[in-house]
């Protein structure tokens, strides 16, 4: 299922939701300038180079990059046992924690992430306020990359995409209104049709499509269970800090549900 439009009326426009999803779509056109296809997104060296490694993260001083490894190349880390030398010159560590939030690993990544922020994210911009929103979606994809962090911290595949802003502000939305109506397209198994659903059900629906397609690498490109953790704690992150963020400002927390 993938969201069209939720019932509430929006007092103002979403800036930075737009503003988000525009420097998500740039930064993916930046990301293929050197190599890779619109369709099947950037270079596995971009995605190394630019993607939150946890094994990076987790033994700060060590890096990452593609080396040989037999007939095929793997990701290698300075530190691992039996791994010597120097790597590339690449972007600083801290810094992926934030350029892996706007990467993304192909068109079908970037259209979901992007299609659940234009609904989710504009109307839960107009409950927080601009500022708040953004600081809020920013500390989301940072939660979820920490938990998956700590939960593998030797894991050596990337971490792309939005995928934990995105969970961030799916659960404080059905945390916030959990029985608002959205109207969404049924994609399986009534391809076209369409329908209006609470919101708790298309947070279950995106969970699912970002796990079945997550886990094997079709929206990550290198696959693992990780993507369970990125979506977990945006999730986590989401509704424990919903109501801080909402705090002084005036939420409808039952809306009514679908007609």
């Amino acid at each position: 299922m993938i969201p069209l439009r939720d019932r509430p009326g929006r007092s103002r426009l979403p800036i930075v939701t737009l503003g988000l999803i525009a420097a998500n779509v740039i930064a993916y056109l930046l990301s293929i300038r050197g190599g890779g296809s619109i369709i099947d997104g950037p270079t596995h060296m971009t995605i190394v180079a630019d993607g939150a490694i946890p094994y990076e993260l987790a033994h700060l001083g060590s890096h990452c990059a593609l080396g040989a490894a037999g007939f095929s190349q793997t990701v290698l880390c300075t530190g691992q046992a039996g791994v010597t030398g120097t790597v590339p010159t690449q972007p600083a560590t801290w810094q992926t924690a934030f350029s892996s939030m706007f990467l993304h690993a192909n068109a079908l990544s970037i259209f979901i992430d992007g299609a659940f922020l234009a609904v989710f994210g504009a109307t839960l911009e107009d409950t927080l306020g601009r500022l708040r929103f953004l600081v809020f979606y920013l500390l989301g994809g940072l939660a979820a990359l920490a938990l998956t962090v700590a939960a593998a911290p030797d894991s050596v595949n990337p971490q792309l995409g939005a995928a934990g802003a995105v969970a961030a502000v799916i659960g404080a939305y059905v945390l916030l209104r959990p029985r608002t109506g959205v109207l969404a397209v049924m994609l399986v198994p009534f391809a076209g049709r369409t329908a209006e659903l609470p919101a708790w059900v298309l947070l279950g629906a995106w969970l699912t499509l970002e796990l079945a397609l997550g886990a094997p690498g079709v929206l990550t490109r290198t696959g693992g269970w990780q993507v369970v953790y990125q979506q977990l704690g945006g999730i986590a992150f989401g509704v424990l800090a919903a109501r801080a963020f909402s705090h002084g400002r005036p939420v409808a927390l039952a809306q009514p549900g679908p007609a």
